[in-house]
């Protein structure tokens, strides 16, 4: 018998734009940041040609398709259909769900798995006055689409801060539960525009732990190496049940297994969120270079953050959430 060869294990997020609808206040600010031009963008067949190349030599596990909102690129559906042809066991989005109502279907018939979700408040006036827009109804609409075209599980992700949405904890919560979604707490990232409020606003996720438990009763699940989240069995005192997960990159670092590469929509090949070092990785794609990709994907690997500081002025929008 040929022993099978064994091939790390190896997470993508990749950003398809840096546009989004809304202008969350830890993302870019109110009249937006400049956009990359359409030439500039890198193209769905360098994305799956990207992939298929780095599935030769790593078990790639999970790729995730990010932004700005995914939504926003034309043809995204068409991607999805693209990279679904690789046979990528996870095959995710990150949306704010703006335009997920109307798209829940059909991405799932192109092959999309499942969905994770920006939902950091329910309250209209909290939800505009970290968006910038008044449509939180458009976002539940797509949690409710996306359900419904079984793009399960549904993850939704809540940035918690202090004196704008730390009140909301529990609703959120609730709401989740009530759903079948799982919702995870994110820790505020002193990264881009984040930065400006993190010193007023961040809050640690022992405080979140404290402020849900005399509602919920909270029961770990054992750590799963290379997980951002740390996933929780969830009991609400009305016995509703489900599970929920704290992402801590600043109180309780996960950097020492973490297998993740983000690729910006630009072609910015990065090891790590918190760390300014990049690859650009076009000119491989296109034959313009003669450096291996492999040879900076493993580079890329090596740039994981080694201590608590974050050097990232870059916004999350250009980067990719």
């Amino acid at each position: 018998m040929i022993a099978s060869i064994y091939k790390p294990v190896l997470s993508l997020r990749i950003s398809v734009t840096d546009r989004c609808q809304l202008r969350c206040r830890y993302c870019m600010p109110a009249a937006g940041v400049p956009f990359c031009g359409h030439d500039e963008i890198i193209s769905f067949e360098e994305i799956k040609d990207f992939v298929a190349q780095l599935q030769v030599a790593y078990d790639v596990r999970k790729v995730r398709l990010t932004g700005g909102d995914p939504l926003a690129r034309k043809g995204i559906v068409e991607l999805v259909a693209m990279l679904s042809e690789l046979g990528i066991p996870d095959l995710a989005l990150t949306t704010n769900a703006q335009r997920l109502a109307s798209m829940a279907a059909p991405l799932k018939a192109a092959g999309l798995d499942r969905v994770n979700i920006s939902l950091d408040a329910l309250e209209p006036g909290t939800f505009e006055r970290i968006t910038r827009s008044d449509s939180v109804d458009a976002t539940v609409a797509g949690i409710d689409a996306a359900l419904e075209a079984d793009l399960r599980p549904v993850k939704l992700n809540m940035v918690v801060m202090q004196g704008i949405n730390e009140h909301e904890v529990r609703d959120v919560l609730t709401f989740a539960l009530k759903r079948g979604c799982e919702l995870r707490f994110l820790e505020l990232m002193p990264i881009g525009y984040g930065a400006e409020l993190f010193e007023e606003h961040f809050v640690p996720t022992k405080t979140v732990h404290r402020m849900l438990t005399p509602a919920f009763e909270l029961t770990s699940y054992p750590r799963t190496a290379g997980s951002s989240a740390q996933r929780y069995a969830v009991r609400a005192t009305d016995g509703v049940e489900g599970v929920a997960g704290f992402i801590s990159p600043c109180s309780d670092q996960f950097c020492s297994d973490c297998s993740r590469l983000r690729l910006t929509a630009s072609g910015r090949l990065m090891g790590c969120l918190a760390r300014e070092e990049g690859h650009d990785i076009r000119p491989m794609l296109q034959g313009e270079s003669s450096d291996s990709l492999l040879t900076t994907v493993r580079q890329a690997l090596g740039c994981k953050r080694s201590g608590v500081h974050f050097k990232q002025s870059v916004s999350m929008a250009a980067i990719g959430g």
